[in-house]
């Protein structure tokens, strides 16, 4: 019998091209993006998605499931994450994440439109609170803010709003004696 999750071959190419550790992406972040990846890779999607980080920020950062006011709705937002990863529920394999709010000129190194944009804003957001390497957190608020984000899709179906979710981020990151650690 073959196995129910396919493997990725030697000679494949990666879902992205873009390495793990990118300038202005912490070493916590890029673990993210290579969960996300692997995800993706098994899932059988041709990109990273904003859905696929959101499941590996959940999985890897305790910082991005501080957000969260308790383990009941991050139950529910892996609920739906798991049951898209294994073919239920949430059906976007096969198609493009794009909100059309910017023309899509290339798929962005493995990344969705969406996705790529939130990595950009992740570093961005970063650059401006301290100059430092982008975070979990910085991610979490970057994938959110797009309301046509297949993570803001989750968020819904969980019954969370995006915009209380941006609210503790912004509340966490700016918290006193914080050290995004």
């Amino acid at each position: 019998m073959p196995p129910r999750i396919p493997r990725q071959q030697a000679e494949e190419p990666a879902v992205g091209t873009r390495p793990d550790n990118d300038a202005g992406v912490s070493a916590e972040l890029a673990a993210v993006v290579s969960g996300a990846r692997r995800r993706s890779v098994r899932d059988g999607d041709r990109q990273i998605d904003t859905a696929h980080l959101l499941h590996s920020l959940l999985e890897h950062d305790p910082e991005v499931r501080a957000v969260f006011d308790d383990g009941a709705e991050i139950a529910r937002l892996l609920g739906y994450l798991v049951q898209r990863s294994i073919g239920y529920g949430l059906r976007w394999q096969g198609s493009v994440e794009d909100s059309g709010a910017v023309p899509v000129v290339r798929e962005a190194e493995g990344y969705s439109p969406l996705a790529a944009e939130a990595m950009e804003c992740a570093a961005a957001r970063a650059a401006r609170r301290d100059g430092g390497a982008a975070l979990g957190l910085d991610l979490l608020a970057a994938i959110v803010a797009d309301p046509q984000a297949r993570a803001v899709e989750v968020l819904d179906r969980a019954g969370i709003d995006r915009h209380e979710v941006l609210a503790r981020v912004e509340d966490r990151l700016v918290r006193p004696g914080w050290t995004g650690r």
